[in-house]
């Protein structure tokens, strides 16, 4: 089973909001770090799906951050401000359920991570300690982003039979579906589904709740 990264473990949208939200205060920016957040990760998703030739993560962060600051009109380094935001990643918290909810899921099996991500920035974040290595899948080992199928599907096989992913984001839902991907979608604040979509099945609202779905889809 994997899990994705930035939404169904952390909670990005505060962990970057946050950062933004002190550039904003110290620049004077003329809007708020969660506004600044939203254009940057709309962006950002946008460029890792139209992707053809792998892009380290770290790069297309700094693309989309270019992009918001020219959108919006606001004064700062792409570059430099981007190194800091991704420096921040260790800071950026959990879910509650995260911890306890990872060891229920690893008694009934090996748990790992799918994310869009580069290895080094992974290493970072508050969830690396709780996994094995060898069963994180980044965007930097497989070559690809989501939602491309390629990504679910060299997951898949590298995980083996039985694989399962665990997904919060409406594009990590439908990528996951329309891979043909084993897929739980797990609830969490501030994510909803894609209304045009493919509809989840098996939805939970915590990782524990996500264990007791495991044997209906093995």
């Amino acid at each position: 089973m994997t899990l994705d990264l930035f939404s169904a473990l952390i909670d990005s949208r505060t962990g970057g909001s946050t950062f933004l939200c002190e550039l904003a205060r110290e620049r004077s920016w003329s809007v708020d770090g969660a506004t600044v957040y939203a254009a940057w990760d709309s962006t950002n998703k946008e460029l890792q799906r139209q992707c053809v030739s792998w892009t380290p993560f770290r790069e297309l962060c700094r693309q989309a951050l270019a992009v918001t600051y020219r959108d919006l009109r606001l004064a700062g380094d792409p570059a430099q401000d981007t190194e800091a935001l991704l420096s921040g990643v260790a800071d950026w918290p959990l879910w509650p359920d995260v911890s306890d909810g990872l060891r229920i899921l690893a008694g009934q099996g090996r748990v790992g991570v799918l994310s869009n991500v580069d290895d080094d920035i992974f290493a970072r974040t508050r969830v690396a300690p709780l996994v094995d290595a060898g069963t994180v899948f980044t965007s930097e080992k497989l070559r690809s982003y989501k939602p491309s199928p390629a990504i679910y599907h060299e997951a898949s096989r590298r995980a083996g039979p039985g694989y399962v992913h665990v997904a919060t984001s409406a594009r990590d839902v439908r990528g996951a579906l329309g891979a043909g991907i084993s897929t739980i979608r797990l609830r969490r604040p501030g994510h909803t589904i894609d209304p045009g979509g493919p509809t989840p099945t098996f939805v939970a609202a915590t990782l524990s709740e996500a264990a007791t779905l495991l044997p209906r889809l093995r």
